[in-house]
């Protein structure tokens, strides 16, 4: 109970915050937030609060498969930008090196399925869309 009522709390202030940004006149700003106070008395914001937990458990988890899946993906594309920069170093000293990692790279990527490739983007791009629906839901208070 002592973490459902920070987090309702939390819900209530940033959705105020949210409400005096988006109506600059008071008076439909006071409405709006009269709204906010009306359905977290009727229960309503339970689900958000549910969602809410769900998504702060999942960053706050100590399984690094679970918080780090996205961030780890992205450090992957990030060292494979950067690892371009010492390439072209190298192919301005010794081109035939460079061509030579290049073409075993290219090799053993390409030795991977294409099925596996489409599995793989699918997936990611399945779960960055649902993710982004379900953030753009709870925003828009469809919960």
């Amino acid at each position: 109970m002592s973490l459902t009522i920070p987090v309702i709390d939390g819900l209530l202030d940033i959705g105020g915050k949210l409400i005096d940004r988006v109506f600059p006149d008071p008076e439909q700003a006071a409405k709006a937030k009269a709204e906010l106070v009306t359905l977290q008395q009727r229960g309503e914001l339970k689900e958000l609060e549910t969602r809410m937990s769900a998504i702060l458990a999942e960053a706050n988890s100590s399984d690094p498969w679970t918080s780090r899946a996205r961030p780890s993906f992205m450090y992957v594309i990030y060292l494979m930008i950067l690892a371009s920069i010492p390439m072209g170093i190298l192919h301005a000293v010794n081109p035939e090196a460079a061509v030579s990692i290049a073409e075993g790279m290219k090799a053993w990527l390409a030795a991977i399925p294409d099925s596996l490739w489409t599995l793989f983007g699918v997936g990611y791009v399945g779960y960055a869309t649902a993710r982004s629906v379900d953030k753009r839901s709870i925003l828009k208070g469809k919960g």
